[in-house]
């Protein structure tokens, strides 16, 4: 079950959004210590595909690097979310980690509205450093670490 209408501009701005172009993005601006981020909310209702969450870029670069993937999905050829990819970033290896419903509740509220709860699948996208490292790599720097929150469990391999 979905929301079908909103109680206030912003609610209803995400119900129209994912009506006219199949997903709305959410961006959270940072705040004290607390990360900025954006998500995705609609691409699950509207292309079977799960939500994605990604951390640390600017609202532009991350609404842009969404709308590849949410093109990707709504064309018919998603992107696989079980292997890096550089279709997000030229040149750049981005990771999928999938989160844990236990992380819902704290970033993807919106979601969780328009969803009535929990029942979707969500992804984190995960960018590389400038010199190809991941948040969690030992050598990744503290700062790198801070800016990029991995959410969920890193499976091996990345």
């Amino acid at each position: 079950m979905i929301r079908t209408s909103g109680e206030s501009e912003s609610e209803q701005k995400v119900i129209d959004d994912i009506a006219n172009f199949g997903w709305h993005c959410v961006n959270i601006h940072p705040e004290g210590e607390h990360v900025g981020y954006a998500f995705t909310v609609g691409l699950f209702k509207t292309y079977g595909h799960p939500e994605l969450i990604i951390f640390g870029l600017s609202a532009k670069v991350a609404h842009q690097m969404l709308s590849i993937a949410a093109d990707a999905a709504k064309s018919g050829a998603p992107i696989d979310l079980t292997k890096p990819t550089d279709a997000l970033l030229n040149d750049y290896m981005c990771c999928f980690v999938e989160v844990p419903l236990s992380q819902y509740y704290e970033h993807v509220g919106f979601c969780r509205w328009y969803y009535h709860g929990n029942g979707f699948p969500l992804y984190q996208v995960v960018w590389p450093s400038l010199d190809g490292m991941y948040p969690w790599h030992d050598h990744a720097s503290s700062n790198f670490q801070a800016a990029q929150p991995v959410i969920g469990a890193v499976s091996g391999g990345t």
